[in-house]
């Protein structure tokens, strides 16, 4: 099933990542997005050079956290208020903090190479920047668009309408 309605070529649509032309956008249009699920992909790789004494453990674990990071951008992303989107965001960044930690494992452990734990830890800090950023702007979206508090109070008009 595909939803994504922007125009032109998967290249096209690729490029024009936060600005779409049509004004609909989908989660995988997200820079953020797109970041993060390159990173799941290196964390999966990752859980295939492990040691067997860790398929159903650390690489397990690891594997849910990866998906828990991608996950939880695209369900923020269906979210229709900002502070849902927030909250899932949020969640997102755990899920990549967990994972970092699931490196520092791997280093204690010796399963991988030190310029390996490195290089995964460096995609995972610009993993962290773009999330902060999209947390950053869906904040500040958020606080533009809240109600003052006497939007919701009664008219004595109101109140003496006897249909109420």
């Amino acid at each position: 099933m595909s939803y994504n309605v922007t125009k032109g070529n998967a290249s096209e649509r690729e490029h024009a990542g936060n600005s779409d032309r049509n004004g609909f956008q989908t989660f995988e249009d997200l820079g953020v997005y797109r970041t993060a699920r390159e990173f799941r992909k290196a964390m999966y790789a990752l859980t295939r050079r492990l040691p067997d004494s860790e398929k159903y453990d650390l690489a397990s674990q690891i594997r849910r956290a990866a998906v828990s990071l991608t996950n939880n951008i695209a369900e923020g992303h269906g979210r229709f208020h900002y502070p849902d989107q927030i909250r899932f965001i949020l969640h997102s960044r755990g899920s990549l903090e967990e994972l970092v930690d699931d490196l520092n494992i791997c280093s204690d452990e010796n399963y991988l190479l030190a310029d390996d734990v490195v290089k995964l830890k460096e995609q995972a800090s610009g993993v962290l920047i773009l999330i902060n950023g999209y947390l950053r702007y869906l904040r500040s979206r958020s606080s533009s668009i809240q109600e003052s508090d006497d939007s919701y109070s009664a008219s004595t008009d109101l109140l003496d309408d006897p249909l109420l």
